[in-house]
């Protein structure tokens, strides 16, 4: 009896926590600057978030080393719930087959908590650009091999591995400009500073209704509604091509299961509410709550799948 004392009273502090969770603010680490998709589909969620529970939903950007340092961050806070990691699919997935030395064990960080939506890309162009679909696109980097830049949210992310599946299924030669983030990516496209990009529609969507980008096609094996005349690449010309990003929500490795499962509950009530819904199908996301297991499993998938990519395309990151 002595000997399960201990563990009954952990038990019932565990229930405790979870019941009484959260008494005070919880922070969002978003591990990269503002703008970007990420970042976006995190302060829809965190003022759900908010009003739920009664306590300030805070968003902290902490960008740089893609993603690295925001989710080293996350890795070594309290696993108490109050700080939590909006990854996606660059960190979680790509991040530890193009880093061999990371600040922390990808594998036994992280407590995944629940994906939260499907972030389809778009492949856009500065209006400057003389191209009006792909394959006009792809004539004219062809006919300037090297001369044409385009810039991503940073080196081995998921908008860069995009661009050179693309760069190998049309045989093209564009130059690669990484940035902190997809907000400076985005900046120096509408700036005309490089002439194409591949970001999520969810952060380039209003430019692109705005006219001051042009999309030419997503990366999606389906048309995405908030974009529905913009064609997927299978349909200009390159079969098969489907290249996603997501987001979802992680804590660090230690926080109680009952506290992540009341977590994940909470992400998976909000978004599914047709009006959050709803405003993230009109900005470009597919909503796409799930369980930790499911989204333990989606992570574990694609880490595969990337993994084979990098090796195939010879992908590195400095």
């Amino acid at each position: 009896m002595k000997k399960l004392l201990p563990l009954l009273l952990a038990t019932l502090a565990t229930a405790a926590s979870a019941q009484s969770w959260p008494s005070h603010a919880v922070t969002i680490v978003v591990p990269f600057p503002p703008g970007g998709g990420t970042d976006t589909g995190t302060r829809i969620l965190a003022e759900q978030l908010a009003r739920k529970w009664g306590h300030p939903v805070l968003v902290d950007n902490r960008g740089g080393a893609a993603g690295l340092i925001g989710a080293d961050f996350v890795a070594k806070a309290r696993p108490d719930g109050y700080t939590l990691l909006m990854g996606n699919i660059g960190t979680q997935s790509i991040n530890p087959s193009l880093y061999p030395k990371m600040n922390y064990d990808a594998d036994k960080a992280f407590a995944p908590v629940g994906l939260v939506a499907e972030l389809p890309l778009a492949m856009m162009v500065n209006p400057a650009v003389p191209a009006r679909n792909v394959r006009e696109f792809v004539a004219l980097a062809k006919a300037q091999p090297g001369q044409l830049t385009y810039s991503s949210s940073g080196a081995g992310g998921g908008p860069h591995l995009a661009a050179e599946m693309f760069k190998d299924a049309t045989g093209s030669f564009i130059l690669h400009v990484p940035y902190r983030g997809g907000g400076p990516a985005i900046a120096d496209l509408l700036a005309g500073h490089v002439q194409l990009s591949f970001m999520t529609v969810l952060e380039a969507s209003g430019q692109i209704k705005a006219g001051k980008l042009r999309a030419l096609a997503v990366t999606s094996d389906k048309r995405v509604s908030a974009l529905p005349n913009v064609p997927t690449l299978a349909e200009s010309g390159l079969p098969g091509f489907n290249s996603i990003s997501w987001i979802g929500l992680l804590a660090p490795a230690g926080t109680p299961r009952d506290l992540v499962e009341k977590i994940s509950a909470d992400v998976r009530e909000v978004v599914g509410r047709d009006d959050v819904k709803d405003k993230l199908v009109q900005l470009g996301a597919v909503p796409a709550a799930g369980t930790p297991a499911q989204f333990s499993t989606l992570i574990d998938n694609d880490r595969k799948r990337y993994a084979q990519i990098i090796r195939e395309h010879k992908i590195t990151v400095n």
